[in-house]
């Protein structure tokens, strides 16, 4: 099983930048999304392309912002949104399909904002989301995929001194966050493949960033340890353009 996943930057946008195209040479069996940034009506517009995908969206409640939609080619056995906590729950950040053997997690996690203004409600979020997880993996193995929102160590970003602490995406709140996942049994399989390999996900689109490539690895797939000897392959197609971040993929047996 082919799974991607990728923060399209919305979209409406990226579906007339080769989305489409990329993501047929691809060929995945399950496409995971963030930042869609549309309602579900747009979004399954935007989407007519892939008939052959069963479609789930959770869109924010404010337009143009958040969200997030899952293509599946086998139907899910359950799906779900969000976290079931009110004060989380309106921005469309959690979107779970269950299957057989597991149950696949599409999160857009906060961003902690420019003045670092939403710091302390995405230490709330990550806490929340960490036992919302754990709860999941009680019933069956967990696979989780998307935009985390944070580089977890100094490999993970091109400029990690000048960022710590002072920008988004590098603080010591969110690494912990990060921390607390992978403590608790989560294991970040591109890094475990791939110790010691530079590679980002995410480049502003400012100062030529991707072309420099000054960027930041802050999409995972994180899974439940059980399911690590089933990963046959885990793959950062940063060739892939359309939007500021580029997908990623896990082979599953």
């Amino acid at each position: 099983m082919h799974i991607i996943s990728w923060n399209v930057n919305g979209i409406r946008a990226i579906v007339k930048k080769n989305f489409v195209e990329s993501v047929k040479k691809l060929n995945p069996d399950i496409i995971c999304l963030q930042e869609t940034r549309a309602s579900e009506k747009e979004v399954e517009k935007a989407l007519l392309p892939f008939k052959e995908y069963y479609q789930y969206c959770n869109a924010a409640d404010k337009s143009g912002y958040s969200g997030t939609t899952i293509l599946s080619k086998s139907k899910p056995d359950f799906i779900k949104n969000d976290l079931n906590i009110a004060e989380h729950d309106t921005e469309g950040r959690v979107l779970c399909t269950s299957y057989p053997d597991f149950h696949l997690i599409n999160v857009y996690v906060p961003n902690s904002g420019q003045q670092l203004d939403r710091l302390t409600y995405r230490k709330k979020w990550d806490a929340d989301f960490l036992i919302y997880l754990k709860k999941l993996e009680k019933t069956k193995p967990v696979i989780v995929c998307g935009d985390f929102n944070v580089a977890h160590n100094s490999i993970d970003l091109k400029n990690d001194k000048s960022n710590y602490n002072k920008t988004a995406g590098y603080t010591q709140v969110e690494i912990d966050g990060m921390d607390n996942l992978i403590k608790s049994g989560f294991v970040d399989v591109f890094r475990h493949f791939y110790p010691d390999e530079v590679a980002y996900t995410y480049w502003s689109y400012r100062f030529k960033a991707r072309e420099r490539n000054t960027g930041w690895r802050i999409d995972y797939f994180l899974v439940s340890k059980s399911i690590v000897p089933k990963v046959k392959a885990v793959a950062i197609y940063s060739d892939i353009m359309g939007s500021d971040h580029c997908p990623i993929g896990m082979k599953i047996e």
